[in-house]
C-alpha cells in the first residue's frame, strides 16, 4: 500500500472564513478522523514482509500531529476574537457612535448589544428617535 503524504500546509485564515476543521478536510479532502483511520489500516494490512518505513511512518503521524495543533490554535484564536470583539461592542452601551450606512453617516447613542452567529449587533437610537439595529461594529467610523 502507498504511504500517505500530508505536505499541505493548511494555513489560517479569517473570521469569515470556516472553522480550521473545514480548512483542513478541504486541503486533503477528508478529516482529521479519517486520515488517522486510513494509517490505522495501512498498519494494518500491510505487508508484513515489506514494513513501511518507519522514518516515513513517524514522519505522518508528526504531520497529522502538527494539523491537529494547528486546529486547536486556530479554533482557540476564533474564540479569542470573538470575546474581544464582544467586549468592544459592550464597551459601547450607552455611548454615542458614528457609522457609514449606505454612504451615509448616521450618529446615534448605542441602546443596545446583541449576540447574533456570534458577532455583536448594536442597535441605535438616533437624534430624531429613530432605532436602527443588527448593525455590525465593523461598522462603526467614530466613538464619541
Amino acid at each position: 500500500m502507498q504511504a500517505i503524504s500530508a505536505t499541505t500546509p493548511v494555513g489560517t485564515s479569517g473570521a469569515s472564513s470556516g472553522t480550521t476543521q473545514a480548512a483542513a478536510t478541504n486541503a486533503f479532502g477528508l478529516g482529521f478522523d479519517s486520515l488517522l483511520k486510513i494509517i490505522l489500516t495501512q498498519l494494518t494490512y500491510q505487508d508484513p514482509l515489506k514494513p513501511m518505513d518507519n522514518f516515513q511512518f513517524v514522519s505522518q503521524l508528526a504531520q497529522f500531529s502538527q494539523i491537529q495543533i494547528g486546529q486547536t490554535g486556530n479554533d482557540r484564536l476564533a474564540s479569542l476574537v470573538a470575546a474581544q470583539a464582544t467586549m468592544q461592542a459592550a464597551g459601547l452601551f450607552g455611548r454615542t457612535i458614528d457609522l457609514l450606512a449606505d454612504g451615509v453617516t448616521v450618529s446615534g447613542k448605542v441602546t443596545a448589544v446583541a449576540l447574533a452567529s456570534g458577532e455583536p449587533k448594536l442597535t441605535i437610537e438616533t437624534d430624531d428617535k429613530r432605532t436602527i439595529a443588527g448593525l455590525a461594529l465593523g461598522s462603526v467610523s467614530q466613538i464619541r
